[in-house]
């Protein structure tokens, strides 16, 4: 009787250390994760307007080409023409400043998009390079990667052809990872 006690527990014993082995499932721990959330002029990946068009609408970036832009100039017209299509090299710019102080800078991961046949495009870089188009691509979905320190411009092209006189707002999106 000694003998199959004692084997009873030399195997539930075993079962224990084996139980209790390289097979982890599962671990619940609450920690902590702060984010702030703050304007596009402050923020580590940083949008800054670089032409009048462009500008910071609480703290949001906003391309406007109309009278209603905060830095609209009186009597120098009041939007862009029917049947047109016109090029901005250079709206705004995308930087990277997260992990600053690390000594290796990470890079960033950029996506830009505008609807579809919304009549405007996107691209990253210079439009046109001595002349002749450059590489820039425009798309109505641009991807590039921003270094830390090494600032992205954005353009745009709007095509006006066939668009009806008034207002017309497009919504761009942006997203950002490491």
């Amino acid at each position: 009787m000694k003998k199959v006690i004692g084997l009873l527990l030399l195997i539930v014993g075993l079962m224990l250390a084996v139980g209790a082995g390289a097979n982890f499932r599962y671990y619940h721990a609450d920690r902590k994760m702060v984010v702030n959330i703050t304007a596009d002029d402050n923020e580590l990946i940083n949008l800054k307007p670089l032409q009048n068009y462009s500008y910071l609408n609480d703290g949001k970036l906003t391309i406007e080409i109309s009278p209603n832009n905060p830095n609209y100039i009186a009597g120098e017209g009041i939007g862009m023409s029917h049947n047109t299509t016109y090029v901005f090299e250079e709206m705004f710019e995308v930087s990277n400043e997260l992990w600053e102080n690390n000594k290796t800078n990470f890079p960033i991961h950029v996506t830009i998009s505008v609807p579809i046949n919304s009549g405007v495009e996107v691209f990253a870089g210079d439009y046109y390079n001595n002349g002749t188009a450059s590489i820039a691509n425009p798309a109505t979905q641009i991807q590039f990667t921003v270094q830390h320190g090494t600032p992205v411009k954005v353009g745009f092209i709007f095509n006006n052809t066939c668009e009806a006189l008034g207002s017309h707002q497009v919504n761009m999106y942006i997203q950002a990872t490491a």
